[in-house]
C-alpha cells in the first residue's frame, strides 16, 4: 500500500531532526547514514541500496564513498585522487557528472528502461541485480564553503520493489537530500580541518592546536629525543641539477624519514630546506623514547638506500642523509607573529641537534648521537662508537659524540 503524503511528511520531520541532532553531536558519517536508511525502511520506503559520495581535501585521498545495502549495513571506501579527478572516466560516465554539467539536481530512471537504452553504465549494472527504480541527486555547495574539489554532495537511491518508488518516496528523498548534504558537509569539513592541520603541523602538534593550544607564546616544557637530519651535498646538488628535478628529489628522500618517524611514535615538526626536524617525546621511559628514535633511524636509512638505488637505476640524481639524535628539554608550543604562528620546539637541545648534524660530514659519519642520548639507551651501547668531545658552532661547551654502527640487515 502506498504511504500517504502526510505519513511521509512526518517521516521527513523525524529524519531531519535526527540528522541534525547526530550532526551536532559529532556522530560519524557511517552511523548517520545507516540510521537514515534504517529509518526509511522502517517507515515503509522500499530502499534497497543507497550511496553518498563526497570529495575531500587530502594529500592522498580524493574522496569517500558510502554505500548502504539492505541487510548488509554500510561500507566506506576511500577514492584515490586519480580516480576522483573531474576527468576520471568513471566519473564522467556517471549520472552525477550529468547533473553537475547540466545544472540539474535530480535524475530518475525506471529499470529496465522502456526503450532498452541505458544512459549510464551503472544503470545496466543495477538492472542486472534486480533494481527497478533509481534516483540520483546532487547538492551543490556555495562558493564560501567549497574546498578544492569538494564542491557538492551526491547521492543515489535504488529500490528492487516491483512498482519502483512511489511519487511520495521520490519527494521524500529529494526533501531529505539537503539535510544529508549539510550533515556530510559538517563531517567532511571536520575531517579536512584535521587533515590540513596534521599534514602541515604533524599529528601531535595538530591535535594540540585543535584542542585549543593556539595562543602565541604558550609552550610546554617537555623532554624529548630531537631528530635533525639533512641531505648530503644538497646545496651543490641544487646548483648543478635541473630545478624541476629538485622537488621530486626532496619528496623521495623525505617520505622514508617521515614514515619511519611516524611508525615509531615520533612527530615531524617541520622541513627546513633539505632538513627535517622531528621529536620523540619522552613518556614514562627515556630509554623507550630513545629506542624508538634509533629504530626509526634504522628503518629510515634502510629505506633511503632503496630510494637511492631506485633513482640511480632511473638515471636520476641521488644522495644520502645525515642524522643527529639528541636528548634534552625543549619548549613545545606556538611561536611567531600574532597573525602567523608555528607550532614547534625551541631550546638548546634543538640548536645542539642541528649543530651535531653539521658535524656528520667532517667526522665522516651518517648518524651521530649525543652523550645524553647514549646514556639514555645503554642497551644500544654495543652499536655506539665514541668519537670524543667536539666543539659545536655556537655552543659554549664541547659535546661528546658517538657514531652509530649500522643495524645488521637480515
Amino acid at each position: 500500500m502506498t504511504a500517504s503524503p502526510h505519513a511521509r511528511d512526518g517521516l521527513l520531520i523525524e529524519l531531519s531532526r535526527s540528522i541534525t541532532e547526530d550532526t551536532l553531536a559529532g556522530v560519524p558519517e557511517p552511523a548517520v547514514l545507516e540510521g537514515v536508511c534504517d529509518r526509511l525502511v522502517a517507515g515503509g520506503v522500499p530502499l534497497a541500496r543507497m550511496i553518498v559520495g563526497v570529495d575531500t581535501l587530502h594529500p592522498l585521498v580524493g574522496g569517500r564513498l558510502y554505500t548502504w545495502r539492505r541487510g548488509d549495513g554500510i561500507e566506506c571506501v576511500e577514492i584515490t585522487r586519480e580516480a576522483s579527478l573531474p576527468t576520471a572516466p568513471m566519473w564522467v560516465a556517471s549520472p552525477f557528472h550529468h547533473l553537475l554539467v547540466g545544472d540539474e539536481s535530480l535524475f530518475r530512471c525506471r529499470l529496465p528502461p522502456a526503450d532498452g537504452r541505458y544512459l549510464f553504465p551503472v544503470l545496466a549494472e543495477l538492472a542486472e541485480i534486480g533494481i527497478t527504480d533509481y534516483i540520483a541527486c546532487v547538492h551543490r555547495l556555495g562558493d564560501a564553503v567549497k574546498m578544492g574539489e569538494f564542491d557538492c554532495v551526491y547521492s543515489s537511491w535504488s529500490t528492487d520493489a516491483a512498482d519502483g518508488f512511489a511519487e511520495v518516496d521520490v519527494g521524500l528523498v529529494a526533501a531529505l537530500g539537503p539535510f544529508l548534504a549539510a550533515a556530510m558537509l559538517s563531517c567532511t569539513v571536520r575531517q579536512i580541518t584535521r587533515t590540513v592541520v596534521e599534514t602541515y603541523l604533524g599529528g601531535d602538534a595538530g591535535g594540540r592546536v585543535l584542542r585549543g593550544a593556539i595562543a602565541r607564546g604558550v609552550a610546554e616544557r617537555i623532554r624529548a629525543v630531537v631528530w635533525f637530519s639533512d641531505l648530503k651535498g644538497f646545496t651543490s646538488m641544487v646548483d648543478s641539477t635541473d630545478p624541476e628535478l629538485v622537488l621530486p628529489l626532496l619528496n623521495d628522500y623525505a617520505d622514508p624519514q617521515v614514515e619511519a618517524i611516524h611508525a615509531h611514535g615520533g612527530t615531524v615538526l617541520k622541513f627546513i630546506g633539505d632538513g627535517l626536524l622531528g621529536i620523540f617525546p619522552v613518556g614514562d621511559s627515556t630509554a623507550e623514547a630513545a629506542g624508538r628514535a634509533l629504530a626509526a633511524a634504522d628503518a629510515a636509512f634502510a629505506a633511503l638506500a632503496e630510494v637511492s638505488a631506485r633513482r640511480v637505476a632511473a638515471g636520476l640524481p641521488a644522495t644520502e642523509a645525515y642524522l643527529a639524535l639528541h636528548l634534552g628539554d625543549v619548549f613545545y608550543g606556538n611561536i611567531g607573529g600574532a597573525a602567523r604562528l608555528d607550532f614547534t620546539v625551541i631550546g638548546p637541545a634543538v640548536n645542539e641537534a642541528a649543530r651535531m648534524s653539521a658535524m656528520c660530514r667532517p667526522l665522516a659519519q651518517d648518524v651521530l648521537v649525543s652523550q645524553a642520548f647514549a646514556d639514555a639507551l645503554p642497551a644500544a651501547r654495543a652499536r655506539l662508537v665514541a668519537l670524543g668531545s667536539h666543539r659545536l658552532r655556537g655552543v659554549a661547551q664541547a659535546q661528546a659524540l658517538h657514531a652509530v654502527v649500522p643495524a645488521a640487515r637480515g
